[in-house]
């Protein structure tokens, strides 16, 4: 082990040095007499601050643990035989134990800007294949709902379009959760199923497609729409599942005339509530369709799904006949795809793929940095 595997990219460094500073600046503001008798000020200032403390205390406590590895190579190298030869025997664990908290820094580093979403929305539409894609629709909701099941997220559905037979045309979910829109951004894009329909006679194989969109609720950034541009009226509520439809008007519809995106929100029991979530998922698709057309425009291309917002590109498909689950963005540094048992991902397990994504998305913010 040298000195020169532990040392933290300059960029990276930066920022990090930019973090602690800030962190700082935060607790001196949260013993101001003034901050403490204002929730206004303390509320968003407490915020900010519980989201850095873990992300400070890693790089601090890590060069600590540098400066530990640094001393140990000088005693190594000295003219004292005995503690040169008690330093050097220190010295690869003391190394090891810094390294695994690089990458742990590197992991909090990378996941700071995602944990900010503590609030998200998910959109499935079923695409080319009619009834198939619909039907397909349902299996991937309720795929999702498994994985957030599991993982003790919440998971409430806030519209749906059902078919003739009971697959979702279209429907969408508000996701909440620690983590949950970390490990869940990569989920936008297209995906393609290869199976025999049920709708099927002689058995052949059909490739059917639905799009995902996953759309972070961020309170935070002011949209300005104008009243005008808005078609609303009170709708009656519902569930998926088969659930009876209320017999009085709880749910919201919106219609935006100028993008075309309207949905109706029925996820609480108040018309109210249905209102206001109604208008924070509009807020959030606007907010996320102009954030993907600037990134766009920066980038001047659609890679990857990675939080760009981008449906059109396929990302997976889901091969029934060969139990295969095809995940198009990951295959390492030489390309290719990689594959995952069908079976389990369709009950929800899909931690192996979502650590895949995660490990390539650390890799390329750093690159980034």
């Amino acid at each position: 082990m040298t000195e020169t595997d532990l040392s933290i990219p300059a960029a990276l460094s930066r920022k990090l040095d930019e973090s602690a500073a800030r962190f700082d600046e935060l607790q001196r503001q949260l013993n101001d007499p003034d901050v403490l008798s204002s929730p206004a000020k303390l509320v968003p200032i407490t915020k900010e601050s519980g989201r850095l403390e873990t992300l400070v205390a890693r790089y601090r406590s890590l060069l600590k643990a540098i400066d530990g590895v640094k001393e140990l190579q000088a005693m190594a190298a000295g003219d004292d035989a005995e503690m040169a030869s008690m330093a050097s025997d220190d010295l690869p664990g003391a190394s090891a134990a810094a390294l695994e908290q690089l990458e742990a820094l590197k992991d909090e580093f990378v996941a700071a800007e995602d944990n900010k979403v503590d609030s998200f929305f998910l959109e499935i539409r079923a695409g080319t294949g009619g009834e198939e894609a619909a039907l397909f629709g349902r299996d991937l909701y309720e795929m999702y709902r498994k994985y957030c099941e599991v993982n003790r997220w919440h998971f409430d559905t806030s519209d749906y379009s059902v078919s003739e037979r009971g697959g979702f045309k279209e429907v969408i979910v508000n996701i909440k959760g620690t983590g949950a829109y970390r490990h869940m951004q990569f989920e936008g894009g297209g995906h393609r199923v290869q199976r025999v329909p049920e709708t099927e006679a002689q058995g052949r194989i059909h490739t059917s497609a639905a799009t995902v969109a996953v759309v972070p609720e961020m309170p935070d950034v002011q949209i300005d729409i104008n009243p005008k541009d808005v078609e609303e009226f009170g709708c009656r509520g519902g569930g998926p599942g088969g659930q009876n439809v209320n017999k009085v008007e709880t749910g919201w519809f919106i219609r935006h005339k100028p993008s075309g995106v309207s949905f109706k929100m029925t996820e609480h029991k108040s018309q109210t509530q249905n209102k206001e979530r109604a208008w924070a998922l509009l807020r959030a698709m606007l907010y996320e369709t102009e954030r993907a057309k600037q990134h766009a425009e920066v980038t001047g291309l659609r890679k990857s799904q990675m939080g760009s917002g981008d449906r059109s590109q396929r990302i997976r498909t889901y091969n029934f006949p060969q139990n295969r689950c095809t995940d198009h963005r990951l295959g390492g540094e030489g390309g290719g795809e990689k594959n995952f048992n069908l079976d389990k991902v369709m009950q929800g397990e899909l931690q192996p793929i979502v650590a895949s994504l995660l490990e390539m998305d650390k890799r390329e913010r750093l690159e980034a940095v």
